[in-house]
């Protein structure tokens, strides 16, 4: 199931670094909870079947897409907390994952 997997691809001096798009999953699903005003990230019925089958992160509400260039692309599918402005809201997700998946990567 690995050969699945897309990953960013950076050759060096002293060897290949590979990221893997299940560590970006889970950078931006740590910092998009710890966003004000998302009350959760959501999930799909089946992701749980999904898993088993060993796909990770279908029907969890990311979608991590690695382009030729090792550009990310980050789908995210989030619960607004009643009354909160959901485009103050998606704003400030965008700014969260933008700042941690950046500098990790």
């Amino acid at each position: 199931m690995a050969e699945n997997k897309q990953y960013i691809t950076q050759i060096q001096d002293n060897g290949t670094v590979m990221i893997s798009e299940d560590v970006i999953c889970s950078i931006v699903s740590h910092c998009v909870n710890d966003v004000e005003g998302v009350e959760s990230i959501c999930s799909k019925p089946v992701a749980d079947i999904a898993e088993i089958i060993g796909k990770k992160n279908w029907g969890k509400g990311l979608k991590i897409t690695i382009g030729e260039d090792d550009s990310v692309t980050v789908d995210c599918n989030i619960n607004v907390v009643y009354g909160q402005s959901v485009v103050t809201v998606a704003a400030a997700v965008q700014e969260a994952v933008v700042a941690a998946v950046e500098p990790m990567t």
